[in-house]
């Protein structure tokens, strides 16, 4: 132990790491050579992030902070890291707590808690945290410089951001948001020294990620991730805890006072933890009306009513592996990271999943600070001695014309990464795009989650085709994104950093995978069948104005064929549910008017070279040639604003 720490107050500053834990959160910092937790406030390394807010404006942090949840329970804010970038409308925002939310529009970005002296965001309430844990580090080493600050590795773009927002409310440089699997993995991947492939197991509070990684010589290589951004510990104690209340005789809602359910909640917690050592939990309850009543906890039992929890674990990490094109024998150890795989079934669990014995030589609720430690060294040095290469959890696309998504940055693509596609116009005379960004699995842009939309308008007036759209994603090493639209002839350019309204509900985090897999066959097919639309729209619109130009050209007999074929393909775009269909109709239109086609290029090719030398007629060719290969490359358009 050290018992006097002697600083030079002339000392450049130092780099810390911290794990914002939805139970507890950690700041570390490197020491000789090697990363150590820094006491807190409370004189321990774990921090409960729990703020408590006073009616005359006094705020406490941590351990002090839990005592006032039995007496306060709404001024009590505890778990904030599942509220982060949630808006007012997310139907789980209510679920996760006993908390008087403020009056906000439906559409509210950020949840307000209404805490009687004062009204605070998640962000506020993390950035008391945030400044609790800088003030410890400051009070062991004197000047704070930059932090690395770990995050779930499934938390998307919203909850990114809130992040960094708490942590620059709180005073605090964030050098990068890092992964907690990979905070994990490159604090065990610098202690044991050794290479291979290893499954990462997170099971904190209040976030499940599962992530694959590579460790070579230095190289961290993630190959997948998954998990799941609402499951945890908490609600292992909110399964015990409704036994609890039924055992009280709190058994209707109008029973379950804020008062009541924060005082089972910490039970259900803490006979929780005592089944880790021991067969049997027995806890003292009040009871409705008056007495006690005594609650016995058997392991076995609370191992049976947490088994589907843990399952769905295992559903992540069994899609992580095939993800990752590996099988749980490939797999060279598994490191257990988080609280709750203390839990004596979680760890079982893994071993059965993975058939080997999981790794947790360093302290599962430390391990992910020490990581963010070793990482804030290194970037604070400049070293080059690790590489971190994290992916992307979900794919990133745009809409395209017919309500289908071009996939510009796929799933599991190594970040930092840029990416550009090229679209054109779909119909003549467009002015603008419409630009719709969306996330997911999904084919189609209806079933992807919605990011942002905006508008790049001042297109001059150009023929269907001739306009060219350059898309460009570039995902930064925070796993935040950023999207630049640019017209190529005109020069017009628009951009967007993506901060999504909400952050993801359990529903969507689990359907954005699974519903791909389920539902991926009906997907290509509603995929194909938009997109053989949006195809027999554009023939059947150019086939009418060929027809309003140059019907001159056509016998009567084949002006009725191609009529009766352009009616056949008008009707199948509104009816048909195959996109055999519409091909049969295609190729029918196609048929019609090959000789039409033919005399139309005929007249205006003599128009074009009518009075003009050969030289040029070739130059004009060759530009034409290579305007429309690119476009049969990049055809699909993006669905365009209204003029």
């Amino acid at each position: 132990m050290v018992l006097l720490d002697i600083f030079d107050p002339k000392a450049p500053p130092r780099a810390i790491g911290i794990d914002l834990g939805t139970t507890h959160s950690i700041v570390a910092a490197m020491r000789d050579e090697r990363p150590m937790a820094l006491v807190t406030c409370d004189g321990t390394a774990l921090l409960p992030s729990v703020v408590y807010y006073g009616d005359h404006g006094n705020v406490v942090v941590g351990q002090a902070a839990r005592g006032f949840s039995a007496r306060a329970p709404e001024r009590t804010i505890a778990s904030v890291k599942r509220f982060m970038g949630r808006g007012a409308a997310d139907e789980q925002t209510k679920k996760l707590g006993t908390y008087r939310f403020a009056d906000a529009a439906a559409d509210e970005r950020v949840v307000h808690f209404d805490v009687g002296s004062r009204v605070v965001t998640p962000v506020e309430v993390s950035a008391e945290i945030l400044r609790s844990l800088a003030q410890s580090a400051r009070d062991h080493l004197g000047a704070v410089g930059g932090a690395v600050i770990t995050v779930p590795a499934y938390f998307d773009d919203a909850q990114r951001q809130a992040t960094k927002d708490a942590a620059k409310l709180a005073g605090l440089t964030v050098l990068r948001l890092l992964n907690e699997p990979t905070a994990a993995a490159l604090a065990y991947g610098l202690d044991k020294k050794q290479n291979g492939t290893f499954a990462v197991y997170d099971l904190g509070g209040g976030t499940f990620d599962i992530t694959l990684l590579t460790l070579d010589d230095g190289i961290f290589q993630v190959r997948s991730t998954g998990g799941d951004s609402a499951l945890g510990g908490d609600d292992m104690d909110r399964v015990i805890a409704e036994e609890m209340l039924a055992a009280m005789g709190c058994a209707t809602e109008a029973s379950r006072t804020p008062e009541v359910v924060s005082v089972v909640l910490d039970a259900a917690r803490q006979a929780k933890h005592a089944l880790t050592d021991a067969l049997v939990a027995e806890v003292e309850l009040p009871k409705l009306g008056g007495g006690h009543v005594m609650y016995r906890l058997e392991r076995a039992h609370f191992e049976d009513a947490i088994a589907p929890l843990v399952e769905r674990t295992g559903r992540a990490a069994r899609r992580a592996l095939r993800d990752a094109g590996l099988a749980p024998t490939d797999v060279d150890g598994v490191i257990l990271v988080g609280g709750s795989t203390r839990v004596p079934r979680v760890r079982a669990y893994v071993r059965e999943l993975f058939g080997q014995e999981p790794l947790a030589d360093i302290d599962p609720d430390l391990v992910v600070a020490y990581g963010a430690a070793v990482q804030a060294e290194l970037l604070a040095s400049e070293s080059d001695e690790v590489l971190l290469l994290d992916v992307l959890p979900l794919s990133l696309g745009v809409e395209t014309m017919g309500g289908g998504v071009d996939k510009i940055l796929p799933r599991n693509t190594t970040i930092p990464a840029g990416a550009k596609s090229v679209f054109t116009t779909y119909a003549d005379d467009q002015t603008g795009f419409v630009i719709h960004v969306v996330q997911g699995e999904r084919e189609l842009a209806s079933d992807c989650r919605s990011l942002a939309r905006f508008v790049l308008s001042g297109i001059p007036p150009m023929p269907a085709g001739m306009a060219r759209l350059e898309v460009e994603f570039f995902v930064d090493e925070n796993n935040l994104l950023q999207v630049e639209a640019r017209e190529l002839t005109t020069g017009l350019t628009q951009h967007v950093e993506v901060q999504p309204s909400y952050g993801l509900t359990d529903e969507q985090v689990e359907a954005m995978l699974i519903d791909a897999l389920d539902h991926g066959e009906a997907d290509l097919e509603a995929r194909r069948l938009a997109d053989a639309r949006v195809e027999a729209e554009r023939i059947l619109l150019a086939t009418r104005k060929g027809l309003a130009t140059d019907a001159d050209l056509l016998e009567p007999e084949e002006a009725a064929r191609i009529e009766r074929a352009m009616s056949a393909l008008g009707e199948a775009i509104e009816t048909a549910t195959k996109p055999a269909r519409l091909q049969l109709c295609l190729d029918e239109l196609d048929d019609a008017t090959h000789r039409f086609a033919g005399q139309r290029m005929n007249r205006a090719i003599a128009a074009a070279i009518a009075g003009r030398n050969l030289m040029d007629v070739e130059k004009t060719v060759e530009h034409a040639a290579g305007v429309d290969a690119h476009l049969l490359a990049h055809g699909h358009p993006v669905e365009e604003e209204s003029r």
